[in-house]
């Protein structure tokens, strides 16, 4: 292989070398950056030859990186942020001429609440811009560095040292039942009462206890967990409809719990932070600064 020197390279082999060892496949990698697929086998080619190793090889069906790919892949992420950085000039956006995609991953209790006042504000100033709600599997960093999200919402959890994080709002938890259930007659709502109905847990990796469970053990208290679910809503539509009791955060419900009757926990629950986090790499990108002050907007008490 022909090795390039710098001088000769130029950003747009960084940034397709970024996504190949990210996508591992010439067709992902050609929609990715809108791309035919022989035009992306041509830039593979280009890739190689400028990185001076074969980037992605034969492994069955599938390809995979070099160990040099892969070691050279979190450095050429740093050195397209550091680009951007320098080429990006800090100005003010006019919304009304945007008309890009922003995705943002968050959970579907998010979504539910928050997601039509940020339409509307979004929609409003920039109506050329589509957003795109992704629902979180897992949280960490892999896919704000990837380019797959722009913004992620929820609470702070595995991330890398670089990513950037803003608060949005500080909630809390209460408990929710049905207005014929036998705990809407309670004020407050005692241990023992609590702990005498089936409860609703909400956990995205099906954990039937937490950190309520914890407190209560302390105590020498247990609630009986009779169902698990993986987001608030859920939890909220099973106890609308039964002697189901679910714990919820306050902020992030609000609307969900209109007709139900809402009781404070008689444990006290560690506050709860939700934050959004992006990479450094569009730190100065006026649009996204705009899409950050519209989530601060839309989260505002």
């Amino acid at each position: 292989m022909k090795r390039q020197t710098w001088m000769s390279a130029d950003l747009n082999l960084l940034k397709a070398f970024s996504v190949l060892v990210a996508e591992r496949s010439v067709v992902k990698a050609a929609k990715r950056l809108h791309l035919s697929e022989s035009a992306m086998s041509r830039t593979l080619s280009r890739v190689r030859d400028a990185f001076g190793d074969p980037i992605l090889i034969r492994a069955g069906r599938s390809l995979i990186p070099t160990p040099r790919a892969l070691s050279l892949h979190p450095r050429v992420l740093d050195m397209l942020a550091m680009a951007q950085d320098i080429l990006t000039r800090a100005e003010l956006v006019d919304p009304a001429s945007l008309t890009q995609t922003f995705t943002i991953r968050c959970n579907e209790g998010f979504a539910t609440e928050f997601g039509a006042k940020l339409l509307d504000i979004v929609t409003t100033a920039a109506p050329g811009v589509h957003l795109r709600f992704a629902m979180q599997d897992e949280k960490d960093a892999t896919a704000l560095r990837e380019d797959k999200a722009d913004i992620e919402v929820g609470v702070l959890g595995k991330s890398g040292p670089e990513i950037r994080v803003q608060t949005l709002l500080r909630d809390r938890f209460v408990g929710v039942v049905a207005m014929s259930h036998p705990l809407a007659g309670h004020d407050p709502v005692s241990i023992d009462a609590y702990t005498r109905y089936p409860h609703v847990s909400v956990s995205r990796r099906g954990r039937r206890d937490g950190p309520i469970d914890a407190l209560l053990s302390a105590l020498g208290a247990k609630r009986r967990v009779a169902t698990t679910v993986s987001s608030f809503p859920v939890a909220l539509a099973l106890a609308q409809g039964g002697s189901i009791v679910a714990n919820v955060p306050f902020r992030q419900t609000a609307s969900g719990r209109i007709g139900m009757h809402t009781f404070e926990l008689p444990v006290q629950t560690e506050p709860v932070v939700v934050s959004m986090m992006w990479h450094p790499k569009v730190d100065p990108d006026p649009a996204h600064r705009w899409l950050r002050d519209c989530l601060l907007q839309t989260c505002a008490d």
